[in-house]
């Protein structure tokens, strides 16, 4: 039997699917007295530092969880669990710690950019049994702002480089906390975790050691999933955003099932763009939960979801907040929510009226779970212009001239699925949603959709370079090499493709053969 501190927020039923994949039984924490007769906590934290002391606070579980490290029995955090061990963090400089180890957490100062996203390495300190089974060059997954800064170098576990070394798990006597997330770290993560829970299992110490460690280059897999004229949930594909072939929508197959066999082939990341509207359902209803729900049972990587997020009224009158439906979405396995069209009106009112009002559907998010729980999907197209100062938007000169010879252009952002251009530009809609909390940008261009001529690389350098977020490059991948070209020519932390990868033409882990070796991949 395992004990999960169940705060209330974020995704922990990854964590539970995980632990029940690999034989054992969850029982969720009620009240402090469930600690207090635990056998093994595992304590998932995730989002914001200071809500979550708060809410640790308010259900008067902070005390017992401190008799519980105190006795030394086992414990396993994860994420924000292992900063909320340490005396203070600067994302809640008023919100104090368990103070259960010294040091303080910190946010990253650095050119590269934050959140620290994705795929990286670790540097072995002492020895663990959570290391059985493991070489030392594995690459684990990471999602945060912030890192522990700890005044006490004997309980260090593990340390990785992000801008600066910082410590990503800790280990004193049978508690063992990770900056890094097991249950999304694929088969090394599980075997992680199942270490962990085999309290009979040796003390060793990886055999490789690296001298620095490096974030990956993610190869992220997108389904489009909507309902075809049957009423069943299906992955399409559109060209330039036309689903449909000979008036059907195309079939490529199951949303689940794929996602499934995208894991198995390497897939750092699924992503799942849900482009019917389902306004009509109630919440609980919503065919896309069941979709996260299934997948996040046997899929152990990051899994974002993107569409309806937004206020919305079902048939039978209840009206739900973006944050509600958000939240419904991570309690049934995602890990971060991608918004399209909603953004755009977002940034329109903010610069319409010169202000925020720290209640659109970004910021309440950000602030609950979060800036790298929040995805922008920026959709995009291209338009030209004579010159510089024709328009007032963000201008370009472009080596592709347009139709009539034109030298510079725009990127206009669309809504409605890219049926309806508006009066802003992608380099400025990224610019403020980062400035409303968003931790990254998911970059697509209705131009290069379904074209399999290679990513937009003027587009994706013109964003790169505006924001401080990571950036994923999206649209009109058709090769392996279109991958190598997007990562050696801008400085996108990822890349997505899906039509590629659903007609099977170049599978996922020829992308990954491809790339070993020229750029710093998680190998497949």
């Amino acid at each position: 039997m395992i004990t999960l501190l169940d705060y209330g927020a974020g995704n922990v039923r990854s964590v539970i699917n995980a632990l029940e994949h690999l034989g054992e039984t969850v029982q969720l924490v009620k009240n402090g007295a469930d600690i207090a007769k635990a056998d093994r906590l595992v304590f998932p934290g995730v989002g914001n530092f200071g809500a979550m002391m708060q809410i640790l606070r308010d259900k008067q579980l902070i005390e017992p969880l401190l008799a519980y490290l105190r006795e030394d029995r086992p414990f396993f955090g994860i994420c924000v669990a292992l900063q909320a061990l340490f005396t203070s963090s600067e994302e809640a400089p008023d919100m104090p710690g368990l103070g259960f180890l010294p040091g303080r957490v910190k946010r990253f100062d650095t050119e590269l950019s934050v959140p620290h996203i994705g795929w990286n390495g670790y540097k072995a300190r002492q020895s663990s049994r959570i290391f059985n089974d493991l070489v030392g060059d594995e690459k684990l997954y990471f999602v945060h702002s912030y890192y522990v800064e700890c005044d006490n170098r004997d309980v260090v576990l593990t340390s990785t480089d992000y801008g600066c070394e910082f410590v990503s798990s800790v280990q004193q006597g049978n508690i063992i906390a990770t900056q890094f997330h097991p249950e999304k770290s694929g088969r090394v993560g599980l075997k992680i975790l199942e270490n962990f829970l085999d309290g009979s299992r040796q003390a060793v110490i990886p055999q490789q050691c690296p001298q620095s460690t490096r974030l990956a280059k993610r190869i992220i897999a997108c389904l489009d999933v909507r309902s075809n004229d049957a009423g069943d949930l299906v992955v399409t594909k559109g060209d330039q955003y036309d689903v449909r072939e000979k008036g059907d929508v195309r079939n490529l197959g199951k949303p689940v099932q794929l996602a499934e066999d995208y894991y198995r082939q390497g897939a750092d990341e699924i992503t799942f763009l849900n482009i019917t509207g389902f306004r009509d359902f109630p919440l609980e209803d919503m065919p896309m939960i069941q979709v996260l729900r299934q997948t996040s049972k046997n899929v152990f990587v990051p899994l974002t979801i993107g569409g309806g997020i937004r206020d919305f009224t079902d048939r039978n009158g209840r009206r739900y907040s973006a944050l509600e439906v958000a939240s419904e979405y991570f309690r049934s396995g995602a890990d971060k929510i991608s918004i399209g069209s909603d953004a755009v009106l977002i940034v329109e009112e903010v610069l319409k009226t010169g202000k925020t009002t720290g209640m659109s559907s970004i910021e309440q998010i950000a602030r609950v779970y979060g800036n790298q729980a929040v995805v922008i999907s920026v959709d995009p197209r291209r338009v030209y212009v004579e010159s510089p100062d024709a328009v007032e938007h963000q201008v370009m000169e472009t080596a592709y001239p347009g139709p009539g010879g034109e030298k510079y252009c725009w990127y206009q952002c669309t809504i409605k699925g890219g049926r309806e251009g508006r009066n802003l530009d992608a380099v400025t809609l990224a610019r403020v949603c980062e400035q409303l909390g968003a931790g990254e940008i998911l970059l697509n261009c209705i131009d290069k959709d379904g074209t399999n001529s290679g990513f937009d690389l003027e587009l994706i350098t013109s964003v790169r370079q505006a924001v401080t977020i990571p950036v994923i490059a999206s649209s009109g991948a058709g090769s392996a090499a279109h991958f190598l070209e997007v990562f050696v020519e801008t400085d996108a932390e990822a890349a997505l493709a899906a039509g590629i990868f659903h007609r099977k033409e170049v599978p996922v882990g020829q992308v990954k053969n491809y790339l070993q070796g020229k750029v710093e991949i998680r190998p497949a």
